[in-house]
């Protein structure tokens, strides 16, 4: 092999291993992510959260929550039912907020460690409140500062008791919450103000 060949085959060659670690590059790039592990502090994802149908005697799903439960009437939480609670649940959850605030969403009511029931008398009780966005404890009903706004029902039911003071913020409960939720459901109503 003389001097010319030789150059052509190195050449021939230092290309050929610069495209196949090309190749694997872009084939580690290009490989699917293992889906079967969630990642590492997404909480219940990894879980077989169950199904809560949400509802309310005092308006329907989408439709107009009544004065009567807003900063206009008597400032009381509605009615709630629940379809769907799982036998093993040891308590629910139930937040209520408004997506639709100025800054940020609006938390209108937290209560946890509720019986496992299935409804929540309106004007009551039914756990252990905690500090809402008005910076008061209890139910705060919906009271737009303008426009039409979503208010979310939501309820979790968890496999304990949470050990959570009276008077807590969303953050606190919703950490004390992370691998505890075994079923969900939400019910939303819209409200204005005349």
């Amino acid at each position: 092999m003389n001097r010319k060949t030789g150059a052509v085959v190195l050449i021939f060659l230092f290309a050929a291993i610069v495209f196949i670690s090309g190749c694997v590059q872009n084939e580690k790039v290009g490989a699917p992510v293992n889906k079967e592990f969630p990642e590492d502090g997404k909480g219940d994802e990894s879980m077989n959260i169950q199904s809560i149908k949400v509802s309310s005697s005092a308006f329907e799903s989408n439709g107009s929550i009544p004065g009567k439960y807003t900063c206009d009437g008597q400032n009381i939480n509605p009615p709630l039912e629940f379809e769907g609670i799982p036998e093993e649940a040891e308590s629910l959850v139930i937040i209520v907020d408004d997506p639709d605030a100025p800054t940020k969403t609006f938390t209108h009511w937290i209560v946890w460690n509720i019986e496992p029931v299935a409804k929540i008398e309106e004007d009551s009780i039914p756990g252990i409140e905690g500090l809402n966005d008005f910076k008061k404890i209890g139910y705060g009903g919906p009271c737009p500062p303008s426009g039409t706004h979503r208010y979310f029902f939501r309820v979790y039911a968890l496999d304990k008791n949470l050990d959570l003071k009276a008077g807590a913020g969303r953050k606190g409960l919703e950490n004390e919450m992370i691998g505890h939720i075994i079923a969900e459901g939400e019910l939303m109503g819209k409200y204005s103000r005349k």
